[in-house]
């Protein structure tokens, strides 16, 4: 079943030589809820740079995929102590991502609930720091 709903989006990426830099967002998304997974899509906006891009979260208990299409494609997976890699395409090409899941917890068995994802990043094997999500979910008022 899908329901409405809002997200608070916290992300904040650290580099590894710079101060952590922060967005925050609160937008519309719709929330399914499939066979043990719960699926988190939202439009991207001019805020984050990723405009024409829809945003899904695929949320397993100890799983979570990371998938992008629209004006950037990436599809990126992440389990707790593993590293995967992924292309992310943009218009002028694909760029390989490896990526390192440091923590994830999970809190979606009702709503309000919220899940966040800790993360490690390189791109065509340099390493580009960190990045931190929380994500919030309220139910549509």
């Amino acid at each position: 079943m899908k329901k409405d709903v809002f997200i608070s989006i916290r992300g904040t990426q650290t580099a590894p030589d710079g101060e952590p830099e922060t967005i925050e967002l609160t937008t519309a998304a719709t929330l399914e809820q499939n066979d043990g997974c719960t699926i988190l899509r939202y439009q991207e906006s001019d805020l984050t740079g990723l405009d024409g891009t829809t945003t899904a979260f695929y949320i397993e208990p100890d799983r979570i995929v990371l998938e992008r299409t629209g004006t950037v494609e990436s599809v990126m997976e992440f389990e707790a102590g593993k590293y995967t890699e992924s292309l992310y395409r943009i218009a002028e090409g694909a760029l390989l991502l490896r990526v390192y899941a440091r923590k994830m917890e999970v809190h979606l068995e009702s709503i309000p609930g919220w899940f966040s994802l800790t993360y490690g990043i390189e791109i065509e094997g340099t390493p580009m720091g960190s990045i931190d999500y929380h994500i919030t979910v309220q139910p549509e008022v």
